[in-house]
């Protein structure tokens, strides 16, 4: 079981959209997923639709019991296989800035009664953890409980900013309470590929993060926004922007899928080591419509 955590530190970057674009190519590879709701918004939770239940994810962190697990957990509307953990309101209440280590660890004991005893025969192969944009109990929790974090941002030069404060905040979290966590990469989203200010911003996030800065951008469609207020994934959304934005996310899940650490969230048989990102420079606009927009290395 690999357990990702997509996080941003600012808001309205479209940390959840990326979170539902990697569980939607999850779907599609046959990957068994839990989707864990930690934004007090819920935004996830209600693009996933799943039926009412009697616990949520508030009482997981005070109860990380497979009682209470089995009770907040439930199908999303997309398919059986891919569950929600489900979020509340609530969850701001516990969102403390100063949360201890001893409450920041009952995700991870959570996640840890998921790994050893599954809900159903099938296990999780991923576990993508919806993080809110701010830097309280519930991002560390989550931070803590991942084998890894990917970070999303927009190519604003205030949403730069938080991609850096992510970083520090994930390299804080591994020297102190998880040092098996990795930083997966930096995914620019809302990309326009003709803007010289989007261009100029993404020489500056390489320039900051080097080749953590990922090749492949989800471009700005109205096909994301369409697909969620179906409550659907965007690989079924048949229309030419999504299909360039299914294959972004089709490759976003292969570098979570490859990555070549071993610790307890790892998937059985797993390869120790794949292939990375390719590098070099990239065009700045698309071949064709159904091609991923890649990020320029130049501003121009």
């Amino acid at each position: 079981m690999h357990t990702v955590a997509v996080l941003s530190l600012k808001g309205g970057v479209g940390k959840t959209t990326v979170a539902l674009g990697i569980a939607s190519a999850a779907l599609r590879r046959g990957t068994r997923t839990l989707v864990v709701d930690l934004d007090p918004q819920g935004n996830a939770t209600t693009s996933l639709d799943p039926p009412f239940t009697d616990a949520t994810l508030a009482d997981v962190l005070e109860t990380p019991t497979r009682e209470t697990l089995e009770r907040a957990i439930a199908p999303s509307v997309w398919s059986e296989d891919v569950d929600v953990l489900v979020g509340t309101e609530e969850l701001e209440l516990l969102n403390d800035p100063d949360a201890d280590s001893q409450r920041l660890a009952n995700f991870s004991r959570a996640l840890d009664e998921l790994h050893r005893t599954p809900l159903r025969e099938t296990p999780y192969e991923l576990v993508i953890l919806d993080c809110p944009p701010s830097l309280g109990r519930l991002t560390k929790s989550a931070l803590v409980a991942a084998d890894s974090a990917l970070i999303v941002t927009e190519p604003t030069m205030y949403a730069v900013a938080g991609a850096g404060r992510a970083l520090e905040a994930i390299e804080k979290i591994r020297k102190e309470l998880n040092p098996d966590l990795r930083p997966i990469g930096v995914l620019v989203n809302k990309l326009r590929v003709r803007s010289y200010e989007h261009q100029f911003r993404i020489a500056e996030l390489r320039e900051n993060f080097g080749s953590l800065v990922m090749p492949t951008a989800i471009t700005d469609r109205l096909a994301v926004q369409q697909a969620q207020g179906a409550c659907s994934p965007i690989h079924e959304w048949h229309s030419p922007g999504a299909q360039e934005i299914a294959l972004t996310f089709n490759m976003v899940l292969a570098k979570i899928l490859r990555s070549n650490r071993a610790g307890r969230h790892r998937i059985a048989g797993e390869d120790a080591e794949g292939p990375d990102w390719p590098e070099g420079p990239a065009p700045e606009t698309p071949e064709a419509p159904d091609t991923p927009a890649e990020v320029s290395e130049s501003a121009g």
